[in-house]
């Protein structure tokens, strides 16, 4: 019983929360009772150490909700070990904070000497055993359900001298390791930071402090906080590092609430390169989360260095917070498993996730569910893709999570101010469609020459010879050149991938089909290989597959506008027009240069009855841009397009003044012109019109008699242009559109 006199020979304690404060050794008479337990990798949002070989807390780990805020789809699941990367582009440019897309408000740097506590006492509810996560509720003593000492009374006071150089001027936060202590470097005159461990007579933590003196004073990165020393002051060590100023995340979140989403995002893709910077050491940092990410003047610095550790230490401790650790993270952190939490503490920024170290420990909410995801289909899939329960089916470098979360961050951006924020793309090849510049007068239809290709993968053994084979104009002629490499170099994907998309144009489906299925054992992960499955499906008619494929590598590259365009295509040939509409929207409004979401998004308007909007969006096509005449001339059609109404006689007027507008040549202009007459004609004649002579098409009134003449003449205008069978067709035409005459 506690106050009772310690029963081992010898001592002199007395038992408290059933230990004794003198050896801290279990009371003999209830020594039987007790049990250590493992430790799970946090509680209450606290960090903890847990053993390298300890599991992660085990709960359900499947997601809450795979669906998409719009499409109703979900990642596929994949078997298989994965044997490569899926490849992402080079790094992304992170010179500054906001990658240059948006102005973040500037935070002055605090005075150092107000960040001390008056009165620094850790919170009853934040203290927890460092060995077995048990709640505790004295300031100091011994935990009653394993017996390890603790203390969270600072051992330093103001104006105590660390080493000799580092005067302290008080506590200013604790930590996952203990008291953090605002300090004066008395030899540099300049302030720092002494980190303290969480327990100085845990041996653990000790050995957390050994190992960062010996490897973290070699991390060097402008948004990595500095370590300058590691240092002891009696039983306890320190570690020495750089302050800075200014709000953590955390406090940012607490005071504002959930962060404006471009803002949000702008902060984790500028600390994504200290990630990317600690991987490539062969480091881990473990414990990330809004506390850890201090924004100061300009940009910010990752901070709190205390739970790194290198990836390749099987005995190392590995500390993690709950609600924000990967679920595989206790059987030992990857960078796989710091992606993780970066997608977390993103998702924390951005929204309110009720139950986030409960129902939503490793899962996120439905979109539906959430009005922030629900807006942002491309934040939400790199969130669902930062955060998948597989480690294989995350992001695979920080470099690529920085490259889509940039594409995220423009497609954001471009929505919320109403200005494009184009960028080429690293993954995928331009806009294919701008490369048509025939059939000027030739509507513009959905098809598979207007979806991306891939860009090729230049660190592929048969790069070159599929360059090569590439400038063959011959289709049929490439396919057979493309074999012939594929069976000379077998190792080669990028060639094999040429040769399926190929047979895929020139309508070998089966071989086509047969080389992806093996490409898809070898590696189900690459994206390419769902790419072309989705060309192959698209080819053959079957759209709601090709949208299944197109869907999962929207899911593989949120931030990659190609992925939605080929989306929007599918779902416009399925019917799909609200899906259409959405995902061609989100590519025409980050990067109207995509002729062919341009066209595509006023098609499905004009199918939805929007006849306005669809001239609008083609209105906006450049004059620079080589398929200016074919918008305007794509648009003056629309003004008098009867699918889901009949057009009025001022829709009929605009059409003339827009043909007299674009600069054809004779025959462009009187097909056109031909194209109004039999419209307007027919449209009277249905008494779907009403005839208004002092309306003008084209120089005549808009009355049947006048209509007519206008077209006999147009007609026989062409026929002066055409030749042989043609010319006789066309005056055969004219002369039946002619009306009725005396002479």
């Amino acid at each position: 019983m506690d106050g009772e006199k310690c029963g081992r020979r010898g001592c002199a304690g007395v038992i408290e929360d059933g230990y004794c404060n003198s050896c801290g050794l279990a009371d003999p008479a209830k020594a039987t009772a007790r049990t250590a337990t493992g430790v799970a990798l946090g509680i209450n949002h606290t960090s903890v150490r847990t053993a390298a070989a300890t599991p992660a807390a085990t709960m359900s780990t499947s997601r809450s909700s795979g669906i998409s805020a719009s499409t109703g789809s979900s990642p596929a699941s994949r078997v298989g070990s994965r044997r490569s990367s899926r490849r992402s582009g080079s790094r992304s440019s992170r010179t500054q904070l906001g990658a240059g897309l948006i102005a973040l408000p500037e935070l002055p740097s605090s005075e150092p000497e107000k960040q001390v506590l008056l009165d620094p006492k850790v919170p009853e509810s934040k203290r927890f055993c460092s060995k077995c996560d048990n709640a505790l509720t004295r300031e100091r003593g011994f935990c009653g359900k394993c017996g390890t000492k603790y203390s969270f009374i600072p051992s330093l006071k103001p104006k105590d001298v660390v080493a000799g150089q580092y005067e302290v001027k008080g506590a200013m936060a604790y930590g996952g390791l203990g008291w953090i202590y605002l300090g004066f470097d008395t030899v540099l005159n300049r302030y720092v930071v002494l980190k303290g461990l969480l327990n100085a007579e845990d041996e653990a933590s000790a050995a957390v402090a050994v190992a960062e003196r010996q490897f973290l004073a070699s991390v060097k990165h402008p948004n990595i906080v500095g370590i300058y020393n590691f240092v002891r002051h009696g039983a306890e060590g320190y570690i020495v590092m750089e302050y800075v100023g200014g709000k953590t995340l955390k406090q940012l979140r607490k005071e504002r609430g959930p962060l404006p989403v471009s803002e949000a995002i702008a902060y984790i893709h500028r600390i994504l390169g200290a990630f990317a910077y600690l991987h490539g050491q062969g480091l881990v940092y473990c414990d990330f989360k809004p506390d850890n990410v201090m924004l100061e003047v300009n940009d910010v610095k990752l901070i709190d260095m205390g739970g790194v550790r290198r990836i390749d230490d099987p005995e190392g401790d590995i500390y993690g917070t709950t609600g924000y650790t990967a679920p595989e993270a206790g059987r030992g952190p990857t960078a796989v498993s710091d992606l993780f939490t970066i997608g977390r503490t993103l998702a924390v920024l951005v929204t309110d996730l009720k139950g986030f170290t409960r129902d939503f420990l490793y899962t996120l909410p439905a979109a539906a569910d959430d009005a922030v995801f629900a807006k942002n289909e491309s934040l939400y899939r790199a969130l669902l893709k930062a955060t998948a329960h597989e480690g294989s089916d995350r992001f695979q470098s920080a470099d690529e999570m920085a490259d889509q979360l940039l594409g995220v961050m423009r497609e954001v951006v471009a929505e919320e101010t109403g200005t494009p924020h184009p960028s080429p793309s690293l993954l995928f090849g331009g806009d294919l469609l701008a490369l048509d510049r025939d059939h000027d007068l030739e509507p513009v239809e959905a098809q598979t020459d207007h979806i991306p290709m891939p860009a090729p993968d230049q660190t592929d053994p048969g790069f070159r010879v599929s360059l090569t084979s590439g400038g063959i104009g011959d289709r049929a002629r490439r396919l057979v050149a493309l074999r012939q490499a594929a069976k000379q170099m077998p190792t080669s994907v990028e060639l094999r991938l040429q040769l399926a998309s190929t047979a895929i144009d020139v309508g070998s489906f089966a071989e086509a089909a047969q080389i992806l299925e093996e490409l898809n054992q070898q590696d189900a992960w690459d994206w390419r290989v769902s790419w072309q499955r989705g060309r192959l499906h698209f080819a053959q008619g079957a759209t709601a597959l090709a949208i299944k494929q197109f869907d999962q590598v929207y899911f593989d590259l949120p931030g990659e506008l190609a992925p939605k365009l080929a989306m929007g295509l599918a779902a416009e040939k399925s019917g799909d027009h609200k899906l259409a509409a959405l995902m061609y929207g989100i590519v025409v409004r980050t990067d109207p240069s995509f002729l062919a979401a341009v066209f595509g998004l006023a098609r499905t308007y004009a199918a939805m009855g929007k006849r306005k909007d669809a001239i609008d969006i083609l209105n906006h096509v450049q004059e620079t841009s080589s398929l200016y005449q074919r918008a305007r001339v794509t648009a003056t059609r629309l003004m008098v397009d009867a699918r889901q109404s009949a057009p009025g006689p001022q829709d009929f007027q605009a059409a003339s003044q827009s043909l007299a507008s674009i600069a054809l040549d004779a025959a462009d202009k009187y097909r056109l012109q031909r194209h109004l007459f039999e419209t307007a004609i027919y449209q009277i004649s249905q008494k779907k019109l009403q005839p208004s002579p002092q309306v003008q098409l084209a120089g005549m009134p808009l009355e049947e008699r006048s209509l007519r003449f206008g077209l006999e003449k147009c007609l026989r205008e062409l026929a002066h242009l055409a030749e042989g069978d043609e010319k006789t067709r066309l005056v055969d035409m004219a002369n039946r559109a002619r009306p009725r005459t005396l002479f």
